[in-house]
């Protein structure tokens, strides 16, 4: 969604719809062509006067995409104070996303921490309305509290048909659900090692760890799918700042297979 003939210049997309997870994460679903858009890949959202920031799709619909988004700076914070009918500025997609079609058949595995469930939601979702095309899928998902689960109806809803793990860090007395990090369940996994790729995205210590507990049950490295989401930037490889090596996050990831990804160097 970027002018034709200017890839720096935006297009205004309406806000359809504003869900509000927790007080600092709202989902701005808004009006766009999804025609090439995959989950993993990316918007620019453009402020005139504050600046660019790149959010990870969320989510896609027949003619909208969700855009999930952590209150932490100056633009999200005025984009916070946007209601549906008004229009964000978008340019995008970007990114290379993940290819569903590299799951299909196999036991898929997706473990997310916090705020890195909305790239993955998109897997999620189309896992959810085509499980026949899947051997098994199992996502395990980690939040630092109760407080901070995101998407909860959506994982009220995924858990009447997925097998749906969520864990937090830690909880209040009262709380009866799993507690612990994404790492202590991964060595619980009933799959076929052979048929098996696994999905890992979130803080990037998270990440390390939950990688090497999936090469610790011999998972084939180039069958281990990570994103650098936190690593995009302009969107198009001009300011430099997302390049790892000779590698641009923003134009050949933030989606890699691992065994490409532990050669990157930042």
């Amino acid at each position: 969604m970027c002018n034709s003939n200017n890839p720096y210049i935006p297009v205004a997309s309406e806000i359809l719809e504003i869900i509000e997870h927790t007080d600092k994460e709202w989902t701005f679903r808004t009006k766009t062509d999804t025609s090439k858009v995959k989950p993993g890949q990316f918007y620019e959202i453009s402020l005139p006067r504050y600046g660019e920031s790149p959010i990870s799709v969320s989510g896609i619909g027949p003619d909208y995409v969700d855009l999930t988004i952590r209150n932490v700076g100056k633009v999200t914070g005025v984009i916070f104070g946007y209601r549906p009918g008004d229009k964000l500025l978008l340019r995008g997609p970007y990114g290379n996303g993940f290819d569903i079609n590299e799951y299909k058949g196999r036991d898929l595995v997706v473990v997310a921490g916090g705020s890195a469930l909305a790239p993955v939601r998109g897997i999620i979702e189309y896992v959810y309305d085509h499980k026949e095309e899947f051997k098994s899928f199992k996502l395990i998902v980690g939040f630092k509290s109760p407080a901070d689960v995101l998407f909860a109806k959506d994982l009220e809803k995924w858990d009447q048909r997925l097998d749906i793990l969520v864990t937090v860090d830690g909880a209040d007395e009262g709380y009866t659900g799993n507690i612990g990090l994404v790492t202590k369940y991964i060595p619980e996994l009933n799959i076929d090692i052979d048929q098996a790729s696994a999905v890992v995205v979130g803080p990037p210590m998270m990440m390390k760890f939950a990688v090497a507990e999936f090469l610790k049950l011999n998972i084939a490295e180039s069958n281990v799918w990570v994103s650098y989401e936190r690593r995009m930037h302009c969107g198009i490889g001009k300011c430099g700042h997302c390049k790892m090596d000779s590698t641009y996050i923003c134009l050949d990831g933030p989606v890699f297979s691992y065994d490409f990804a532990k050669n990157l160097v930042d």
